[in-house]
């Protein structure tokens, strides 16, 4: 009988991940497509399929994608009802960007720009200019703001022309970096309560005869990250926030657009040694490795001086067969962060990029101790990350 033949791992082909849609059908096309309609110069409608509204509000649910709103029509019946909808009457969801991530969606979202424009690459990445991770949603460490994202936002330009401008949101984003990166422009109205938020987004939009009105909730995404998607806390915040949804949609004004979106989607990962890999524990992994980012589908691996070939080539080595394992130059090429990558972006990007094709996830129990034990996780290329929902209600 003859032997087997030991073949050596094949890694994954970086042909074989999905690029997002930027310039047709990413989240960083809606707000300019929303502000072309409305007659505010310098921008051009980039999603065909939607229709110009003379008041248009954007509701960011944080953590819902497309995927799981398909797969709980029980829970969120009117959200599953308006999936025909969705991308103006085509059925079909928008990409998140890459990272699908937080930080990194709603500086796309609010900018109108991909991530290797804007420059938040990742939930952290490396300050070039100190060395030093960089939280970019939390903002640690301070780093100026305007020097780190220095385009004006969509909301700013709109508000200029214009347009009666207003972000709704908890009172705690107000003053925060990323809100004013992102998403400052107009008046910020914090409200504790969703129904508060809903109910003062639709007076917003009624307020002016051209009206752009963002509205935000975070908690299906606070308790996909503690408890799952396949949990009983996440499934009760998805029936609320499917009632807050239908609460925005029932108050709508005259020549109003309400678009539901999501910032990414999100995927359960196993508590196993097989589906989360500790790079605080694995030699292999951190030999050459000066500093790791990002998160756990979507690392940023920055390599000690000369060593990023050798990083690049062990990383492909040992996870090639699970995730796209990129260089930094691949990927760029690839276009995961956009059409063009800024200069003061390049190196913020790791030498080497890691994004998650299986089910697993890359932790680092020393460094990340609370990331490291979250049950939902988000960030890579994949469709259940990637895909994201644009959900519409005219009156």
């Amino acid at each position: 009988m003859a032997q087997p033949v030991w073949q050596d791992p094949v890694p994954l082909s970086l042909d074989t991940a999905p690029v997002p849609e930027y310039g047709s059908g990413s989240l960083a096309d809606l707000l300019p497509t929303l502000v072309a309609g409305q007659e505010v110069p310098g921008f051009t409608a980039a999603i065909p399929e939607l229709s110009p509204a003379d008041r248009n509000c954007v509701f960011l649910i944080d953590g819902l994608g497309w995927e799981q709103i398909i797969a709980h029509p029980d829970e969120a019946p009117f959200l599953h009802s308006l999936l025909p909808t969705s991308r103006g009457g085509t059925g079909r969801p928008l990409t998140a960007g890459f990272p699908s991530t937080t930080a990194t969606s709603l500086a796309s979202v609010g900018t109108g720009l991909p991530p290797g424009e804007h420059g938040l690459p990742g939930y952290t990445a490396r300050n070039p200019e100190t060395g030093e991770l960089m939280n970019q949603l939390r903002w640690r460490p301070w780093t100026s703001p305007k020097v780190w994202q220095p385009y004006p936002t969509v909301f700013q330009l709109a508000d200029a022309a214009g347009v009666h401008t207003a972000q709704v949101s908890a009172p705690t984003f107000e003053q925060t970096p990323l809100t004013k990166v992102a998403l400052s422009g107009g008046s910020f109205l914090g409200r504790l309560s969703g129904e508060e938020r809903m109910d003062v987004a639709a007076q917003r939009l009624a307020a002016g005869d051209r009206s752009l009105v963002y509205t935000y909730y975070s908690e299906v995404d606070g308790k996909g990250h503690r408890f799952g998607t396949d949990s009983d806390a996440w499934r009760g915040q998805l029936m609320y926030v499917d009632g807050l949804a239908r609460r925005l949609a029932e108050q709508l004004p005259p020549r109003s657009a309400l678009y539901i979106t999501a910032d990414h989607g999100m995927i359960d990962i196993p508590f196993d040694e097989q589906s989360r890999i500790d790079f605080d524990e694995d030699w292999e992994l951190r030999a050459g490795v000066a500093l790791l980012g990002g998160e756990g589908r979507a690392r940023h691996v920055y390599a000690v001086p000369g060593a990023h070939a050798d990083v690049l080539a062990v990383w492909r080595e040992v996870l090639g067969e699970q995730f796209w394992i990129a260089s930094r130059d691949e990927a760029i090429a690839a276009g995961w962060f956009g059409p063009t990558v800024d200069e003061r972006v390049y190196g913020r990007i790791g030498d080497v990029v890691a994004a998650a094709h299986d089910d697993v996830i890359i932790t680092a129990s020393v460094n990340e101790p609370h990331e490291s034990a979250m049950a939902g996780v988000h960030g890579s290329l994949t469709p259940v990350e990637q895909l994201v929902p644009l959900l519409e209600v005219r009156s």
